[in-house]
């Protein structure tokens, strides 16, 4: 059988949110690469920004709020053994 119009619709939902959600994950990605270079001084200036938007990402449903919460523990840790 064919594809009718509310799996066409499905589709074009699902790739929609694919779409945004493979940014948002690029986007906190590129974020936390960026953060684990900086030096001690200049990650504890920006710690409150990478924390932000990874809840962000987290209130938004792209991730889930236990992966949020261990990926802020982990830069935490980063952040007091650096």
């Amino acid at each position: 059988m064919s594809a009718k119009g509310s799996e066409l619709k499905r589709v074009r939902q699902s790739r929609k949110a694919n779409s945004r959600n493979r940014h948002y994950k690029s986007k906190m990605g590129t974020t936390i690469k960026k953060f684990l270079g900086l030096d001690k001084k200049e990650a504890t200036a920006a710690f409150p920004s990478v924390i932000k938007m990874i809840d962000q990402i987290c209130s938004k449903g792209i991730i889930h709020k236990n992966k949020a919460n261990n990926k802020k523990s982990r830069l935490a840790q980063h952040l007091n053994n650096q």
